[in-house]
């Protein structure tokens, strides 16, 4: 059973809804950072297809995971589900064509007994605060940040803008559109939560040691940015900070170097000023 130390979720700006949520039912939590491709009108949600996604999910798993087993299974249930609820709404053309579904990013994590298991979409983060203090770093969030930078940095120098206006560059349409356009042609789904239920099939998983006192901290990478985007701390004094000051200094933290230290984007080459910013803390 998880206790709930503190949770935060911010969007990334005051005029757009916030894609992101977070949830603990139990044994099972879970953070989900929901997006669409630029452009694509919304069917489920007045704003974002994507904000629709994440609270589906969210709604889901904590109906389902007292009863589950395997969170691959889990997953996949829920986005069987996901994708009969969205093909009561959308129109007939929308419903195999993957490219204009919302999509996740998630980590779900469940204790059984004295382990820990981690499965996981995309660029989102488990820290793990082991009772001897030591910090273990679950998913594959760092890599993918790695690469999301540099193509940032490219297309930022290619068009001599900064974060959030590159969004409407012509450099950046077309890199965007050129990505769509591959996407399709493969047929193949991304690995992300979405409305495909195969791509539980390609989950990141990691099973770690979870004694009780174990403190577990679920990141959006809104939030983890502050480790593997601007360095401003490492793993172990993220842990540390959240527990001692809880998470709100630690978002601000973000939000500070984001809009006053590197508001262009030159440090930290980003696509967005700020990104929506969510995080989980639990304690085993």
């Amino acid at each position: 059973m998880f206790t709930t130390l503190d949770r935060i979720s911010w969007p990334g700006h005051p005029d757009k809804p916030n894609e992101d949520i977070c949830g603990v039912c139990q044994d099972w939590a879970w953070v989900i950072d929901t997006s669409i491709f630029p452009g694509t009108a919304p069917v489920m949600h007045p704003k974002s297809d994507a904000v629709w996604l994440a609270a589906f999910a969210d709604e889901r798993l904590s109906s389902l995971a007292p009863g589950a087993e395997d969170g691959a299974v889990l997953l996949r249930r829920v986005m069987e589900e996901a994708r009969t609820a969205y093909r009561a709404v959308a129109p007939q053309e929308r419903h195999e064509d993957f490219v204009s579904w919302p999509l996740g990013a998630m980590t779900l994590v469940r204790r059984k007994g004295s382990w820990l298991d981690a499965w996981t979409f995309g660029d989102t983060t488990a820290f793990v605060r082991q009772p001897d203090e030591t910090v273990l770093t679950l998913g594959e969030a760092p890599g993918l940040r790695d690469t999301e930078s540099a193509k940032a940095a490219e297309l930022m120098r290619a068009s001599g803008s900064r974060p959030n206006d590159i969004l409407s560059e012509p450099v950046f349409l077309a890199w965007l559109g050129e990505r769509r356009e591959r996407q399709r042609k493969s047929g193949v789904p991304a690995a992300l939560l979405s409305l495909s239920p195969d791509a539980a099939g390609r989950l990141h998983h990691e099973s770690v040691p979870c004694e009780d006192g174990t403190t577990i901290l679920l990141t959006s990478d809104g939030f983890s940015a502050l480790v593997d985007l601007y360095e401003a701390m490492d793993a172990k004094a993220l842990m540390e900070a959240a527990i001692i000051s809880g998470l709100e200094p630690l978002a601000r933290k973000a939000r500070e170097i984001e809009t006053r230290i590197d508001p262009d984007g030159k440090l930290f080459p980003r696509f967005k000023l700020s990104d929506d910013t969510t995080a989980l803390l639990l304690r085993a």
